[in-house]
């Protein structure tokens, strides 16, 4: 209780400085760039399509490629696959993929599978050899593509939509018909680290760089929404065309919708027969398109969702980066939230406040995952970590929550696992995690405090200074740890190795305490001491009877730098380095024992301590 009322309120300076740097990492940068072409026919009634794509295929790196790899994401949903057997065998399956503990997926039956083949394959108009390996298909080139050279490959295609089990499929939960994501034949990505042609057990993804040119035929009672913009809007209407002008009437059953998406790495799209659509036209800002069950029950919440979706646009782009596309489409569907190009798949039967917080999220990763592409499966915690961070900065302000410490369940949870021993390094592959929940609260939560804590060692205006620098230089690329790392490093001037090693690469914990305040004749003398193996720099605030207050602060040696005083209003006196393996550090003030009311360490709590109750000391009454 007490420690409460020590803590200042929570404020987030965020400076209005945008500093330019060149990309930096330890290989020289390259990536692959591709271009789509198809043309999709849809049966609405079998939940089938079939389809054909050119691909052009832009090899960038300096290696010679001999094979490329396609994912085939939508054979995961077919009774025996890698993700039915995962989820079989780990001991806290997902709850939307599993019914009492169950698979979904191993009672599908042949006409509720998924399923994404191809039926022929062309490089530069030679046949090549491929073989379908799960989600995956090999394919050995008839020629082998040079560094610098191109290739095109042009691909027949038959699929089937699954029952709605994860992310993608049909008629989910809330009734939406089509929730098309992972649909189409995606080239994998190859890069300084080679190929990533991961099977989809589970988890999210990686993709190439380029653009799509997609037509997508079906039923024309069908309303359409999801990545790129629309070309034919007046052919098309279903609330796209210019306000005012006549749609122009197509004979037959059908509709062509065509849709063109620059500089994404994926494209998704939804359609129901029932959809609302709503836009609103931002000033000097996208249009934003929403798409939503015509349920009179949804209405009121879906129509409050838009300007606070705005809101949040306008929060995301002052404070990381301005948003580079000019459409964002919000579309109920999928099996609660999940993030594409320009585009989001949400579940929209929700209280108001958690449509408007999943919305927040999945938007967010606009600038954490669609223009700063991470290999999610490698490293979620840049996605989903950073996307936490931002979100709940912007739940905090467009929906006046007033939290002095908006993550302060983020820490919570994070704590929980850490004192469970059922963390794994945050370096695991995403498909490795012994437990989904380890795996959530790893990427969610301590990707989070990866951000929130580097605020308490580098300064929060360096934070935020970091990560619009951070955007400004990896945007549309594939940033690695190393990047956000050496980013913090240049604005801060702080040595930060150290705690990228120890906060991603292991499980080590943060523990400090108080172990003595006593009288050294008319002086006092502090004693701390390390007990977690993870080394921080330290904040300590000393309150004293009379009602005032001062702060101490001992850099980490290996810091090689400090940063500014976060606690301006108050008296701060820099103390000498700590090395890391000495376990104590102690320090003396030039005031008696008598006049010290309360010792904390961290008064922010942004360090993420395992242990608070050794981080108080208070003077007997």
């Amino acid at each position: 209780m007490y420690l409460k009322t020590l803590l200042p309120k929570f404020i987030f300076v965020i400076s209005a400085c945008v500093m330019g740097l060149n990309a930096q990492s330890n290989h020289s940068y390259w990536q692959q760039h591709v271009d789509y072409e198809m043309e999709v026919f849809f049966d609405v009634e079998k939940y089938q399509y079939t389809g054909t794509q050119r691909l052009v295929y832009t090899n960038n790196s300096p290696d010679e490629l001999s094979r490329v790899y396609f994912h085939m994401y939508f054979n995961a949903f077919q009774p025996g696959s890698e993700m039915d057997i995962r989820l079989q065998n780990i001991k806290d399956p997902d709850g939307r993929m599993s019914v009492n503990g169950q698979s979904r997926i191993a009672s599908l039956a042949p006409d509720e599978i998924g399923y994404l083949r191809a039926s022929s394959l062309k490089q530069d108009g030679e046949d090549v050899s491929f073989s379908l390996e799960g989600t995956v298909l090999e394919v050995q080139l008839a020629s082998p593509i040079p560094s610098g050279g191109k290739s095109t490959f042009a691909m027949e295609f038959n699929g089937q939509v699954p029952l709605q089990i994860r992310r993608s499929g049909r008629n989910n939960s809330e009734g939406i018909a089509l929730s098309m994501s992972q649909w189409y034949p995606k080239m994998a990505e190859y890069d300084f680290e080679g190929w990533h042609a991961d099977p989809y057990i589970g988890r999210e993804f990686h993709g190439v760089w380029g653009n799509f040119d997609v037509k997508l035929t079906l039923d024309k009672n069908y309303t359409v929404g999801g990545s790129g913009y629309l070309q034919n809007p007046q052919e098309i209407g279903h609330g796209y065309e210019a306000p005012g002008t006549k749609v122009k009437k197509v004979r037959g059953k059908t509709l062509t919708w065509h849709f063109k998406a620059p500089r994404v790495h994926d494209f998704m799209w939804a359609a129901d027969p029932e959809y609302i659509h709503d836009s609103l036209k931002m000033d000097n800002g996208p249009t934003l398109h929403f798409f939503y069950k015509n349920n009179p029950e949804l209405l009121e919440n879906w129509k409050n969702l838009q300007p606070k979706t705005a809101e949040a646009m306008t929060f995301f782009s002052e404070n990381i980066g301005p948003y580079p596309y000019e459409q964002y489409s919000v579309v109920q569907g999928g099996d609660g939230g999940m993030e594409y190009a320009m585009s989001t798949l949400i579940t929209g039967e929700r209280k108001f406040e958690s449509l408007v917080g999943v919305t927040v999220h999945e938007l967010a990763h606009t600038w954490f995952q669609h223009v700063l592409a991470t290999n999610e499966l490698k490293h979620a915690w840049m996605d989903e970590g950073f996307t936490q961070f931002i979100s709940s900065l912007c739940m905090n302000e467009i929906m006046n929550q007033q939290k002095d410490n908006p993550f302060e369940s983020t820490y919570n949870s994070y704590f929980s696992l850490a004192q469970s021993n059922k963390e794994q390094p945050q370096t695991t592959h995403a498909d490795r995690y012994k437990l989904n929940a380890a795996y959530g609260i790893s990427a969610y939560n301590k990707g989070s405090i990866f951000l929130s804590q580097l605020g308490y060692i580098i300064g929060q205006d360096k934070l935020m200074e970091t990560l619009r620098s951070y955007y400004a230089d990896f945007k549309f690329k594939h940033p690695i740890p190393n990047d956000i790392k050496r980013t913090a490093e240049k604005i801060s001037g702080i040595e930060l190795d150290w705690y990228l090693t120890d906060w991603t690469g292991t499980t080590n914990t943060i523990d400090y305490g108080i172990n003595k305040v006593q009288a050294e004749g008319n002086k006092t003398k502090i004693v701390l001491e390390r007990i977690g193996l993870m080394p921080m720099p330290i904040d300590i605030l000393l309150v004293y009877e009379d009602g005032t207050r001062e702060t101490f602060y001992t850099p980490l040696r290996i810091m090689r730098g400090q940063k500014d005083n976060p606690y301006p209003n108050i008296e701060r006196t820099v103390l000498q380095d700590w090395p890391w393996a000495y376990p104590s550090f102690e320090f003396v003030i030039d005031k008696p024992v008598s006049s010290v009311k309360a010792v904390v360490i961290d008064p922010s709590q942004l360090m993420a301590d395992i242990n608070l109750e050794n981080n108080i000391w208070q003077a007997s009454e």
